[in-house]
């Protein structure tokens, strides 16, 4: 029987670039997002291009009670949720001490505590079945405390990177399996106005080595893998002079 692959945020970006990917692959999808009519179109696509099977539905991260709500959904719909990838987010920071707590807070709380609700609502599930993958999209910007308009969103995808590690602990001697991914730069929507990030790629190469990462099931996993294992590792001990060029 095809597995089952929950994805939220997954209207655009590496969240619709990962779905592709794994219908591609013959999983079945449970899709999420704020845009229904991005995910009806996505869905239409994947079914008759793959013939998998898709649910679509609407969910705001930021709406907790609707998370809890959506998941079991899903898992009702196809009877069991094989993997969950909690890749909803937002790229919106703003540099500290300018006036712009609110863009701030909200970028840390759907960052952060979204995040913190999606783990809640997978592992309950996960805990039922006795079975599962967890999967978190973190950041590279998550090794250091990184400046400009990184520093609310580095920190809060240091704290979800942190937050799976202590789920993992938690589930080591259990049947789930716990993923930390953390991609470099990845040229999507959400950055499509920025200017040239050190070691991009596109939003295809990116969601394609994503997928294939995901599907080993790791601990943790850097992609691309070069050059950004080896820099995250350099990125954790070299002076922060040199670590704030890559933001």
């Amino acid at each position: 029987m095809a597995k089952t692959v929950l994805i939220t945020g997954a209207s655009s970006g590496i969240g619709a670039g990962m779905a592709r990917e794994f219908a591609q692959k013959g999983y079945n999808l449970a899709i999420c997002a704020r845009r229904i009519e991005r995910l009806e179109t996505l869905k239409q696509e994947l079914e008759s291009q793959y013939g998998v099977k898709v649910i679509a539905k609407t969910l705001d991260v930021t709406n907790y009670e609707q998370v809890f709500e959506v998941f079991r959904a899903f898992k009702n719909d196809f009877g069991t949720l094989d993997r969950v990838i909690v890749n909803a987010g937002v790229g919106e920071g703003r540099r500290i001490g300018k006036g712009n707590f609110e863009i701030n807070r909200s970028t840390v709380e759907t960052n952060f505590i979204s995040a913190l609700a999606q783990c809640e609502a997978a592992v309950e599930i996960f805990r039922a079945q006795n079975s599962g993958h967890l999967v978190v999209i973190s950041s590279m910007s998550a090794m250091r405390g990184m400046p400009k308009h990184l520093t609310a969103y580095g920190a809060s995808k240091a704290g979800v990177a942190a937050l799976a590690e202590g789920i993992r602990a938690e589930l080591i001697d259990t049947p789930i399996k716990v993923t930390t991914i953390f991609p470099g730069y990845i040229r999507t929507e959400i950055n499509e106005g920025a200017k040239k990030l050190p070691f991009e790629v596109d939003e295809k190469t990116g969601s394609r080595l994503l997928a294939a990462e995901i599907d080993k099931e790791p601990v943790k996993a850097y992609v691309p893998k070069w050059p950004w294992l080896p820099l995250g590792l350099a990125m954790k001990v070299l002076p922060l002079r040199i670590v704030n060029k890559l933001g």
